[in-house]
């Protein structure tokens, strides 16, 4: 173990004092699967519309060569009032450096699965697409959803490759391919807690004492009493990979999982480890008690919208350092928020693959969406423009620290850790100063799982996956929210994923994880 946590602590310190010394900034599946257009990201890459361009403008002509051309963004996140107009603002500055427009269309967070799901089966035209580790990458990989990028990247993404630490394209492969290109973010993991503090303060809560996830149950019963108008806790569950600390080996939609704190990376459902079901148990405790709202297993509000609403008093999240600093933003709830961890601190291939922007491939100008993402690694103003708006209607901007107006929650995406370069964005005057510098101290000291850089490829079994999602979809939800009995209920669960072939599943995550394993000696 001291052996590992070594050789975490020497990774990263070299991708945090590479990220954050440049601080410059955050497919096609070949013949798997579906079909694809014809000289989409293959062989040289060349657009149709866009054939020597590269970052920004062209590597030998200009913009004004390029076919006028509109991409499609699809990232997960609730609609924006002033959308149109920030849409405006990015068109006169895309058109003069790549001769495109865009169409922002965020999916909201509690519609994104069934959607992006349609959206993936029709075949639907799209360019640039959100995608996670968390939410199905390798699942999607597998169905052809996504191109191989590695022609793309190597002639329309530069100024990525410049900024991004290769460490976060090598743990983001899928059978030796990038095929999408994650965000320049944080590396460590730790789950916790954002709560009201103003409300906490209001009624007496000595939050300090909460510890872990049982402690809570005394702070939710005043809340209750008290405010009880207020949901203590919006959807509830705290089995989420961060929480329970699991490596679900790149997709932790697609079952089998290792412990990030153990050695013998053993490859095993959920279920059957102490923490997941210790964490089903209080889940289900705290959501009987009426902590948890009724809806939290068919809601599609997102909880960003909930704190927007005044009647939410916590949510379980990922933390960062300026977590709640990020979502009182967002929310409108500025100066009044604050997050507790607790978890340990992990980084595994999910923190590489844990927001990623993917070119789908049904693109009809892959180069064109590559140099899209390449200036959302890049260009301070297009990625701030994207994620804030704009200057002096949403945010007045003092260096680099932004300060709200009256229509700054008329765009407030709050998804900026999903979209290119976090180190170039701005911050608010409610965040530290030295925000980006957290970031580094944050991920000193974190252990790494024994599977860092390994993804798995679910192409063997994408049969198997696809049954196993039907089953996820049909309990899964349910359970992690407390909404049903685990005791009656994981039983039923259980069978139904083993007549799906989980045990199939399993062993070929096991096989390839070992043959990973295995070449690393």
């Amino acid at each position: 173990m001291k052996q590992t946590k070594r050789k975490a602590a020497l990774l990263l310190a070299l991708l945090t004092i590479s990220s954050l010394s440049l601080a410059a900034c955050g497919g096609n599946n070949d013949d798997k699967g579906t079909s694809k257009p014809e000289n989409k990201g293959t062989e040289s890459a060349k657009p149709s519309a866009s054939e020597s361009a590269s970052t920004g403008s062209a590597e030998g002509s200009p913009a004004s060569d390029l076919k006028p051309y509109k991409l499609k963004l699809v990232y997960e996140g609730a609609p924006q009032a002033d959308e149109t107009l920030v849409e405006e603002a990015l068109n006169k500055i895309l058109t003069e450096k790549i001769n495109a427009t865009i169409d922002i269309a965020p999916i909201d967070w509690g519609a994104w699965d069934d959607k992006m799901n349609l959206m993936i089966a029709s075949r639907e035209p799209v360019d640039v697409l959100f995608t996670a580790s968390w939410n199905g990458y390798a699942k999607n990989v597998a169905k052809g959803a996504y191109m191989d990028l590695g022609p793309l990247l190597d002639q329309y993404g530069q100024g990525i490759k410049e900024s991004l630490d290769p460490a976060f394209l090598d743990g983001s492969k899928i059978g030796g391919k990038n095929y999408a290109i994650p965000t320049n973010k944080e590396l460590a993991s730790a789950g916790g807690i954002v709560y009201r503090k103003d409300i906490a303060d209001e009624l007496g809560i000595d939050m300090s004492q909460v510890k872990k996830i049982e402690d809570l149950d005394a702070v939710y019963k005043v809340v209750k009493e008290k405010k009880p108008g207020m949901t203590a806790l919006y959807n509830g569950g705290f089995t989420s990979h961060f929480f329970v600390e699991l490596d679900f080996l790149g997709d932790a939609t697609i079952p089998g999982a290792i412990d990030k704190n153990g050695t013998d990376a053993v490859v095993k459902p959920a279920e059957e480890f102490p923490q997941y079901l210790n964490a089903l148990k209080v889940t289900r405790d705290y959501f009987q008690k009426g902590y948890i709202n009724k809806d939290a297993a068919t809601t599609q509000t997102s909880s960003l919208d909930a704190y927007k609403t005044g009647n939410v008093f916590s949510t379980v999240e990922p933390l960062k350092p300026g977590k709640a600093e990020e979502i009182a933003s967002a929310t409108g709830l500025e100066g009044k928020l604050a997050q507790i961890q607790l978890t340990g601190k992990t980084v595994a291939t999910s923190e590489t693959t844990g927001a990623m922007l993917a070119i789908s491939s049904t693109s009809e100008d892959p180069a064109r969406a590559m140099m899209l993402i390449n200036l959302l690694h890049t260009d301070k103003e297009i990625v701030n423009l994207l994620n804030f708006g704009i200057e002096g209607t949403h945010y007045t901007l003092s260096g680099n620290v932004m300060t709200p107006t009256e229509k700054s929650a008329q765009y407030a995406p709050g998804v900026a850790w999903e979209l290119g370069n976090q180190f170039l964005n701005y911050t608010w005057n409610t965040e530290a100063a030295d925000k980006w510098d957290q970031f580094k101290q944050f991920n000193e000291g974190a252990l790494s799982s024994p599977a860092l850089g390994f993804t798995f490829d679910s192409e063997p079994v994408k049969t198997e996956v696809g049954a196993l999602a039907n089953v996820l979809r049909e309990y899964q939800k349910a359970l992690e929210t407390g909404s049903i009995d685990p005791d009656s209920v994981l039983p039923k669960f259980k069978a139904a994923e083993k007549s799906a072939g989980l045990d199939k599943v399993i062993a070929e995550k096991q096989k390839q994880l070992d043959e990973f394993l295995a070449s690393k000696k």
